[in-house]
């Protein structure tokens, strides 16, 4: 079912070959739960250290266009002890916006700033980066955006390819019709620009990586990941709460 908005292919390049993969929807018994944080554990195989090593100085593209090694969000100069790093979809697929501006309302970063960690969190999409401050303001997101028009962070990190619209996650509160009407007058909006067609590819789901310190001192490395295996299959917020604030003092009491 294409219930999203395509981007023409030659414009959001991926290294030559079509990947799509189709995933069969989620079901309750494919999500196992972290004993500690009694989160859901999709994707239980974390990146290996070669693996984010490689994508470490991979090129993402700010507000204005200029270009940052993917490191700087989690190891850099002023990064937070722990950095959630959060893959979403297109720029105008309003399932991802719903999740955004449900994540907003519920963790904010004054929130964030209670933890017992110092902990952040930061948005990478796989659109033009000219429609970063249109995102923002679309959903609320007080949260640093960046964009990976090149999907190669998406690609290398495990995410993948579908158009499956799996189960319907307690952050959704449109229709799936009401989402895709919004997401075409988006597009729309933005032609006269010329972002119109440059939201990103709509076959390509996200993620969540939490970067934290290495026990051996050789930098950050993902300690949970959650790759999404449907186009609405963000984790929830509460389980993100959850992962964020394992003892539930803080985060737990909004989320």
């Amino acid at each position: 079912m294409a219930s999203e908005i395509d981007s023409k292919p030659s414009e959001v390049p991926n290294g030559g070959a079509d990947t799509t993969t189709t995933i069969p929807p989620a079901t309750e018994n494919s999500k196992p739960v972290d004993s500690k944080t009694n989160a859901r554990v999709i994707s239980a195989e974390l990146p290996s250290p070669d693996s984010c090593q490689k994508v470490e100085n991979y090129t993402i593209l700010d507000r204005k266009g200029d270009a940052h090694p993917f490191k700087s969000l989690y190891d850099g100069p002023d990064s937070a002890s722990r950095v959630l790093v959060i893959f979403v979809r297109h720029f105008f697929c309003g399932i991802c916006q719903e999740f955004l501006t449900a994540l907003s309302s519920s963790i904010r970063p004054e929130d964030l700033k209670r933890l017992p960690a110092s902990t952040s969190i930061s948005i990478v999409g796989c659109g033009d980066p000219g429609l970063i401050d249109f995102y923002a303001t679309e959903t609320g997101c007080p949260f640093p955006i960046f964009a990976d028009p090149t999907r190669k962070l998406y690609d290398d990190l495990g995410m993948v390819n579908t158009l499956s619209l799996g189960t319907r996650p307690d952050y959704l509160r449109k229709s799936i019709l009401r989402n895709v009407v919004d997401s075409i007058g988006q597009a729309l909006k933005h032609i006269p620009s010329g972002l119109g067609t440059k939201g990103g590819d709509s076959r390509q789901v996200g993620g969540e990586f939490l970067f934290e310190p290495s026990d051996k001192g050789e930098g950050k490395q993902v300690t949970w990941c959650y790759r999404m295996k449907t186009t609405r299959d963000h984790t929830e917020i509460s389980e993100l709460a959850k992962v964020l604030d394992p003892e539930g003092s803080t985060l737990l009491q909004k989320a």
